[in-house]
Formats: C-alpha cells, structure tokens, sequence
C-alpha cells in the first residue's frame, strides 16, 4: 500500500519507464459502458459504504462524517497508466479491479481522505483518460474525446448526487491532477451561474493551472476563513525553480494559492514549522513541519522534504504531494471554511 501512494502519483516516471498507451485513434464504438452510480461499487467513496477515505492516520484524528451537514465532492488523479490488466485504452473501465485498487489504495486514502474531518466524501469512480493524454497526445482530436468522455461521467455523478444525497446541502469540490481539471470544468459548466453557486463553499482545484480569468465570478481565496471561493497550486523543488525561473512550467497568468498561509500573495515565506503534518508513503506516519511553502511565478516552491527514504526521492516536480505535503494543512482549513459558510 505504501508503494501504491507512489505509483499513483508519478506520471513523469511512468511515462519515461514504460511505453504502454492507447493505440491508433480514439473510437466511441470501443469506450467502456458509462458507470451506474446508483451501483455503490461505482464510488470509490461513498457515506453508505465503508472506504479507505473513512480512514484517519491516528486516531486522534476524528472523522466526521456520519454528523456533518457538509458534503466533499472529490474528483481523484489519474490512475490509469502502464500496465493494466485489459490492454492500453484511451479511457478506462470503471469496473477493472486493477485500476479501482490503484484508485482506492492511492487517492481514496491518502487524499480523499483529508476531507471526512469536514463532511460527507463522495469519490466517484469514472472513465479517465489515459495518463499519456497529457504527454505523447496531447492536444491530439483523439485527447479531447478521451477527457471529453471523462468529464461526463463527473458530470453525470454530480447529478446522480444531487438527485439522490444532496438534499440542499452545502458542498465543497476538489480534485487533484485530471481531477482537478474535471473539477474546474464542472465549477464552471455547472456551477457558476446558478443557484448551485449558493452551495459551494469553496473548491480545492490543485494539480492542475487555472488562469486567473477562467472562472466568470468565482476567485481565488485570499483568507483562510473565506468562502465562495478557490485554492489551487503545483509544487515544485524551491531550489530548482529559483534556478530555472524562466522555465515553460511558469506559465503567466496562473494563479497560486500558498497552503499554509492561504493566500496568493507571491514572494511571502511560510517556514515549514508552520506545517501541520504531511504523508509521505506511510499513512500512518504523520510528518510534522513536513514542508515550507512560498508563491512564485504562478507555482508552488517546497525545500525537499526529509522522510525515511527520501534520499532516494529526486525529483523537481512535487506533484506528488500537492496534497500530502501539506495534509494536516489541507484538512483543517477545509473544516475552518465549512464552519465559516455554516455560520
């Protein structure tokens, strides 16, 4: 389990050590049947079933679920990549085992989790595209249909839930990575504009850059207390953005939400003592004072983290973490933002 954390969130050394990926174009004649989410098994999270997202890393850590009035709509990353049991596809199928348990051991448990201290997690399962979308095809005809079909199985959960769990009740958002995009998308195709917005309490789109105009009304959250708004970063190496500051992944305009401090403002250092407690590999083990955090240029700048083996850990892109190095972090400002919309 603790190697599956590990395998689920790198996509760049995936992709470079296994050339496994959807061949020829995308075919809507071959896409898996679209999940039934009045079927229990087609959430990876669900408040009537018992998950990895129920868990706590120590059991002084409450879950809060069965007495909240909150309910967390989270979309998980991708975990569908290399080698999987039914072939390379463009889109999985949501009822391989293989890439539910990627799902369910990886991004149910150490990131769906940080929300059951806040409310309900409902983690629905849906037909991602493929991880090579984003590198060898991206932009391709083919990329578009494949998380065009993914979008609307979000967009099909989001109803599902809202006919049948939601009954009025108010709801954050969040995603990381190809759920983050999904995440931003429905915001803005389902939300803004509505009477729904009236419900958001806020949204957790990380892993992914928003432009600061992409959303018509919503904006970036500026206080840890404040709602009706967003948070959204990517974590890089600090030493190695400040020495490649110019680098393509500096793209203008993005906006950058510091996790510790909660504000965008750049250029304001918030020291690792600061952190509440991050994961590693171990979910059990929480790492106090686990990473510092500043905004820079549109990204997230983190000093290495030190946990048992992280001497071997040498990447520059934390995307790995975006939500782990700072979990403790993550969970209590949802729960300090929810109590803030309840009052």
């Amino acid at each position: 389990m603790k190697r599956m954390f590990l395998l689920l969130l790198l996509p760049v050394i995936v992709m470079s050590s296994c050339a496994v990926y959807p061949k020829g174009e995308f075919n809507p004649l071959e896409v898996p049947a679209p999940p039934d989410f009045s079927n229990l098994d087609n959430w990876a999270a669900h408040p009537d079933k018992t998950d990895p997202a129920d868990r706590t890393p120590a059991d002084s850590i409450p879950s809060v679920q069965s007495e909240s009035g909150v309910d967390v709509l989270f979309f998980h990353p991708t975990t569908l990549f290399g080698k999987i049991r039914y072939g390379a596809v463009w889109n999985a199928d949501v009822r391989n085992e293989y890439v539910n348990k990627r799902t369910d051991d990886g991004s149910a448990l150490f990131q769906g989790s940080i929300f059951n201290g806040t409310g309900r997690v409902f983690m629905p399962r849906y037909r991602q595209a493929h991880l090579d979308v984003f590198f060898r095809k991206a932009g391709s005809e083919s990329a578009k249909k494949a998380l065009q079909l993914a979008y609307t199985d979000i967009s099909n959960a989001f109803d599902y839930y809202l006919e049948h769990w939601n009954g009025g009740r108010p709801f954050i958002i969040a995603g990381h990575s190809q759920g983050a995009l999904h995440a931003m998308t429905l915001i803005k195709n389902r939300i803004e504009g509505t009477a729904l917005k009236n419900q958001l309490i806020a949204a957790y789109i990380v892993g992914w850059p928003v432009h600061h105009d992409y959303f018509t009304n919503l904006k970036p959250c500026e206080t840890p207390e404040e709602t009706d708004c967003y948070c959204t970063w990517r974590t890089w190496n600090r030493e190695y953005v400040l020495k490649n500051g110019d680098n393509e992944k500096l793209i203008p305009g993005i906006v950058c939400t510091n996790p510790i401090l909660w504000t965008t403002e750049e250029g304001v250092y918030a020291p690792k003592e600061s952190n509440k407690g991050g994961l590693s590999f171990d979910f059990t083990n929480l790492h106090p004072e686990f990473a510092d955090a500043e905004v820079y240029k549109g990204v997230l700048m983190a000093s290495k983290p030190k946990f048992r083996g992280s001497i071997l850990f040498n990447r520059v892109n934390y995307h790995i973490g975006d939500l782990n190095l700072y979990y403790m972090n993550i969970r209590e400002n949802a729960r300090l933002r929810a109590r803030a919309f309840m009052k």
